[in-house]
């Protein structure tokens, strides 16, 4: 019975193997479990990523969240297809601990990143940005990294073999600093410069399904010290938020020296906000030039 049953085994999946589908198709065996179910796999795109690798693209070891829900009900924490499945990158692929496999129907996936272990809530997730966005996070990823959430979804999709394409997009906001010589600054820009990012609220609140940050009502303003790219040039990730009110903003410290901009701000989600300050001998001197808007920045 057991030789039977192995032989009856063998001649399926060789029969499977040879079938086409409608379209003249081959069916991959290897992506069809014993019960006849799909698996599900899934290729991201990085906001930056144009077909060609940037210093900003996934790298091997970064880790994404997913959920599948079906498309006639809403996200929740639980009672999904999937519920927040961890997606390591290996440098090809992206892989979960177990196989995932396709129903009949249609199902929304809701794709993040960086991934959190502990999702409370799918229309309000706490996410809190990194003070210091120079130095290194418990995941291994610095402080800028943990902090650029990203979002990515597919709807009303169907059972493939083929790999479900995501392309993920920036839901906080980014200012880059950049020092500039004023006419009078003696000698070079000093590369022992620190910059500080004043008065913005770190904590927001993410809609998982809708993939928008909202700064949390609740919390305090704090200040970020953003990531040297180079000795002129510093960028920071900000929860999306208008600040009403004129308050010291940007600060430049160097060799014991500050130099502090204060403004309004809209810093709006998505865009990457690029200001030019220039530094001249006088602290109180200090002008600022606005550099333009970016959308899905590098």
């Amino acid at each position: 019975m057991k030789h039977d049953s192995i032989i009856s085994l063998i001649s399926i999946l060789a029969l499977s193997a040879g079938m086409a589908s409608c379209d003249g198709s081959i069916t991959d065996p290897d992506n069809i479990s014993l019960s006849g179910k799909t698996e599900m796999t899934f290729s991201f795109i990085h906001p930056s990523q144009q077909s060609r690798a940037t210093e900003t693209s996934f790298e091997s070891g970064d880790i994404a969240g997913i959920f599948v829900a079906e498309a006639t009900t809403p996200l929740e924490i639980a009672g999904n297809i999937v519920n927040n499945e961890a997606l390591t990158f290996s440098g090809s692929a992206w892989n979960s601990g177990r196989k995932l496999y396709w129903d009949d129907g249609q199902f929304d996936i809701y794709a993040y990143y960086p991934y959190c272990s502990n999702v409370s809530s799918t229309s309000d997730l706490p996410f809190d940005l990194a003070l210091d966005q120079n130095a290194a996070t418990p995941s291994g990823i610095d402080g800028y990294e943990a902090s650029d959430f990203l979002f990515a979804s597919a709807r009303a999709m169907t059972a493939s073999a083929e790999p479900v394409n995501m392309q993920f997009s920036h839901i906080m906001s980014k200012i880059s600093v950049r020092l500039i010589k004023g006419d009078d600054f003696d000698g070079e820009i000093p590369d022992n410069a620190t910059v500080y990012i004043h008065n913005t609220v770190t904590r927001a609140g993410i809609d998982l399904a809708a993939g928008v940050a909202t700064k949390d009502p609740r919390a305090s303003r704090q200040t970020i010290v953003a990531r040297r790219n180079s000795t002129t040039d510093y960028s920071a990730i900000i929860v999306p938020q208008r600040l009403e009110n004129r308050v010291p903003l940007i600060e430049v410290v160097m060799n014991g020296v500050s130099f502090l901009y204060e403004s309004k701000f809209v810093f709006k989600p998505g865009i990457h906000h690029i200001i030019n300050l220039v530094i001249d001998k006088n602290p109180e001197q200090i002008k600022i030039e606005i550099g333009g808007e970016i959308t899905d920045w590098n």
